[in-house]
């Protein structure tokens, strides 16, 4: 009976997801003699995509790491306020963190775009207090893209916290007065560690996807921004670079796993994995 219960998300599985990463993984090692000509062939195929996408690589990280700190600086604060001092506000508070969501998200990375933009509302105030010179620009700049990726996943990062800090028995944040530990001290021993299971949730809620991600740095970067998504995007269904781009596509999510099993081990949840 419970397999039977299972069955319906083990074929989804299976068809969705088992089968075309098979398939992907066969192409990656594709050793046909035109993939040969190419300078790839089986597991030359990674090699060269290290080689060629190095760069990229370095730098798709980079922006999705930085991404995940901002949303983690903004989104602890907003989670903390909602869930300890929220009160009757609470729920209006939340509604306003997904609001964005009503929206597409190609639609929020426009808006975003007509805010950046060198005739934008944003520029503008950044050159009234001299932040910016007067031929300063913010589009097509790795400062556009990152506060997209920032913008579109930040509700991301607050929910989960928020339902950590949600389920803290209060008890235990009044017996730190009591027990004359400092507002500062309790949060440090009781409140952090007690969320992190929501901030590690949040971190991949963020990180993930902001590392996948192609949208942003299409409509907000230039080529010295381009990131993975922005590659395979572009090759994938071009017949001659599908092996290389499906390496490219396994490294990815290979180095996204190996930067998950760190950063849970540096937080200490891995019983979360």
């Amino acid at each position: 009976m419970p397999w039977a219960l299972l069955a319906p998300g083990l074929i989804w599985l299976l068809l969705f997801f088992a089968l075309p990463l098979t398939r992907l993984l066969i192409d990656s090692l594709d050793n046909s003699r035109r993939t040969r000509r190419l300078g790839g062939g089986g597991i030359k195929n990674y090699t060269q995509v290290f080689d060629q996408y190095q760069e990229v690589i370095l730098r798709t990280f980079a922006y999705a790491a930085i991404a995940t700190v901002i949303c983690i600086v903004i989104g602890y604060p907003l989670a903390y306020f909602i869930a300890i001092k929220g009160g009757r506000f609470k729920y209006a508070l939340l509604a306003a963190v997904v609001l964005p969501f009503f929206t597409t998200y190609l639609i929020r990375t426009i808006a975003w775009r007509v805010i950046v933009d060198k005739e934008g509302p944003l520029v503008g105030l950044l050159r009234t207090v001299n932040l910016l010179g007067d031929d300063g620009e913010l589009l097509a700049t790795p400062i556009a893209v990152i506060f997209a990726l920032v913008y579109n996943f930040l509700p991301f990062m607050v929910l989960p916290i928020y339902v950590s800090l949600e389920k803290i028995d209060r008890n235990l944040l009044e017996a730190g007065p009591d027990l004359y530990a400092s507002g500062t001290r309790t949060f440090r021993k009781v409140t952090l560690p007690l969320s992190l299971p929501g901030v590690f949730a949040g971190s991949l809620l963020t990180f993930i996807p902001a590392a996948g991600d192609f949208i942003n740095a299409d409509l907000l970067g230039s080529d010295r921004t381009r990131m993975i998504g922005n590659i395979i995007e572009k090759n994938f269904l071009q017949e001659q670079f599908r092996p290389g781009i499906s390496a490219l596509s396994f490294v990815l999510m290979v180095l996204i796993l190996g930067a998950v099993l760190i950063y849970a081990k540096l937080l200490g949840t891995e019983d979360l994995i």
